[in-house]
């Protein structure tokens, strides 16, 4: 190293405050003015120490940063190349990674200040060479050959590929803003504005969750019908928006209440850092006395944390006499929970305990065109359909298949159909030849409630054959869309008004009757 190198200016953060005071006295001042005024181009560090302060920027960026986002645009990407006074530069393999990775700045920032002590301004440039050894795009290489067969459509003669961006390049963008979708970075649970009942779809798998929901950003706490309520199902339907949809709600109906949104995990770091702090009374006296809603996402993540569990049983305690809002969601249902409690299984049960079920057809079909709308995307109702009839168990999923199809519409600029939706979303063939009946609904209908077919279509009236009958009519109005009198002909002949009957019947509970739906959507899945 260069022996003018002026050292104040790149001093470790670690360093005691005290110690770095020796480097402000007025003859270092003037040694950096003499050590600027020289030529610019002077190399202050070799090959080795830049190596070693590009691993500790990395270092602290892995923590910064999402680590799908840091595999993709960083690691092996991003290489320290020069430090001079007031900058550093680094250098990235195409502009496709540059821009990437100047979205993350402020985390650049941030590292460079951890590993250096002070701010720099941050300089990103592109190198000539290749880019580094196995980047390359985790789309498909089926995507690939589809874009290199694919004819041309009229738009795209016109288009001009920038020479800078391969096609690996594109298809890894693609890939990102997949990656973000399916994983949104969540410093923390800010409300999110976005997530509103207004664009939550509803449909007969979680109709009573939203019910309850509505009900609570209307009327609150102890006055309200649901002073306690639990939320659970799998990941990815929806328990995270209503969170902050009866957030919103109650922001706009009541914006001086106090509204504490957070993850399990972060009530647990935030009672850690308030112990080592000594600052536990705080901790409870926050809960307690400052709270009017209180949301807790994932908490089953308290599972096996026996001092959180304990706190947190007292904050619940005292918020519930006080009359305050509490909600909760779960992957599970409270007594399903290993590792907690059984005083805490018995308080989540207090209130209303409400579980949202995968999707049916339509409402997953209702789900895609309201995110086509929202992408500003064209897709036709055939490739819309397409997407519903296989992708089943998640609603984000379900939507990261519209911005996975988008971003690669885009970037390719060529236009969506069935071909390309099957080569990207990895989707086989649909068996063309097998149709669903009235046979077929009335024969999984009758299996699922373990009766005769046979019963289904006699003139019988007892409760469990009537009940029975009126969803086998119900969905083949809904899934075959059949006419009242085909429906009533193969049910016994019955006329078309006992048919209108049972579907009107079946819609009016599906609004409030949770088994009535969990046995539409079973039935529903297995045909």
């Amino acid at each position: 190293m260069n022996q003018n190198f002026p050292f104040d200016h790149f001093l470790k953060a670690t360093f005691d405050q005290n110690n770095s005071n020796i480097f402000n006295n007025k003859e270092t001042v003037e040694t950096t003015k003499q050590v600027a005024a020289t030529d610019t181009n002077e190399e202050f560090f070799s090959t080795e120490e830049l190596n070693l302060i590009n691993d500790e920027i990395h270092n602290t960026l892995k923590s910064l940063i999402n680590v799908q986002k840091y595999n993709a645009f960083f690691n092996n990407a991003l290489s320290l190349t020069n430090i001079t006074l007031d900058s550093l530069e680094f250098s990235v393999p195409s502009n496709l990674i540059k821009s990437m990775v100047e979205k993350n700045s402020e985390q650049i920032g941030e590292a460079v200040r951890n590993a250096l002590g002070k701010e720099y301004n941050i300089v990103i440039n592109v190198s000539e060479q290749a880019g580094p050894t196995g980047f390359t795009s985790n789309i498909d290489r089926r995507a690939q050959d589809y874009t290199t067969n694919k004819p041309k459509s009229a738009r795209d003669v016109s288009f001009t590929l920038d020479l800078n961006q391969s096609k690996n390049d594109l298809l890894t963008k693609v890939e990102s803003v997949y990656i973000d979708h399916m994983n949104p970075e969540q410093p923390g649970m800010i409300i999110d504005p976005v997530k509103t009942f207004d664009n939550f779809v509803v449909g007969p798998s979680n109709n009573l969750a939203n019910a309850a929901a509505i009900a609570i950003a209307k009327n609150p706490g102890k006055d309200g019908k649901y002073p306690s309520l639990y939320i659970y199902s799998n990941s990815g339907l929806g328990k995270t928006h209503l969170l902050h949809a009866v957030a919103n709600g109650i922001k706009e109906n009541y914006p001086h209440f106090v509204i504490c949104l957070i993850t399990a995990r972060d009530f647990m770091k935030e009672m850690i850092d308030a112990m080592k702090d000594k600052k536990l009374h705080e901790f409870q006296k926050k809960y307690s006395e400052k709270v009017d809603v209180l949301m807790i996402d994932d908490i089953h993540e308290l599972k096996n944390k026996e001092s959180t569990q304990n706190e947190f049983f007292h904050v619940f305690n005292e918020l519930y006499n006080k009359g305050k809002q509490l909600i909760f969601t779960s992957d599970k249902a409270p007594h399903q929970i290993d590792g907690i409690e059984e005083r805490i299984k018995t308080r989540l049960q207090w209130g209303l305990v409400v579980d949202i079920q995968k999707p049916d057809l339509e409402t997953r079909i209702a789900i895609l065109k309201r995110k086509a709308y929202e992408l500003d995307l064209y897709v036709t109702d055939d490739i819309i359909t397409l997407v519903a009839c296989h992708i089943k168990n998640s609603i984000r999923e379900l939507e990261g298949s519209l911005v996975k199809l988008s971003a690669f519409s885009e970037m390719m600029k060529v236009d969506i159909d069935a071909e390309m939706v099957k080569e990207i979303l990895m989707i086989k063939d649909i068996d063309t030849d097998k149709k669903i009946t009235l046979e077929q609904i009335g024969k999984i209908t009758a299996q699922h409630f373990k009766i005769h077919l046979a019963d289904l279509k006699s003139k019988s009236r007892t409760k469990d054959i009537a009940h029975a009958r009126f969803i086998a009519m119900y969905l083949s109005r809904k899934i075959l869309n059949a006419t009242q009198e085909e429906i009533g002909i193969f049910y016994g002949g019955r006329d078309h008004s006992s048919v209108v009957h049972a579907e009107k019947t079946i819609v009016k509970r599906l609004e409030t009757d949770m088994s009535l739906s969990k046995d539409v959507i079973a039935i529903e899945t297995k045909l």
